[in-house]
């Protein structure tokens, strides 16, 4: 599982199923889902779940990226921190709390449903002219 992980950055769960029943053969849903859970407790698996989307899993955990998400297609590129280290941003009040971590997610189209500038309007065709009689 944790091979299929780092093969397929940003997979979901039924992607995985789909690649590990190809590598090992029948595997049930619960077995995967479990294994999962196992690899993301013990820090070698790190579960993503954007808004609107089912969770995704990544083996880059060993820093505080960040992610873009195509809203068309849900493709999904990591992003490195913009600014300085983990958690990457300072937060205005932290309540009480000693922050770790931020979550950063942009969200925007991917290449593929970029939509290209529309073609300049035609030149209006020439008057028709009428001779005289």
């Amino acid at each position: 599982m944790l091979s299929a992980v780092q093969e397929h950055p940003h997979a979901d769960t039924d992607s995985l199923i789909g690649i590990v029943r190809e590598q090992l053969g029948g595997v049930s849903h619960q077995a995967v889902y479990d294994v999962l859970r196992v690899l993301t407790v013990a820090g070698l698996v790190r579960r993503i779940q954007p808004s609107r989307s089912v969770a995704r899993y990544e083996a880059r955990v060993d820093d505080n990226h960040h992610h873009a998400v195509c809203r068309s297609c849900g493709a999904m590129a990591d992003v490195d921190c913009a600014v300085g280290e983990a958690p990457c941003l300072t937060a205005s009040d932290d309540a009480g709390f000693k922050i770790d971590e931020a979550e950063v997610v942009y969200w925007g189209r991917c290449l593929a449903y970029e939509v290209p500038p529309a073609d300049p309007p035609a030149d209006p065709p020439a008057p028709m002219q009428r001779g005289t009689p």
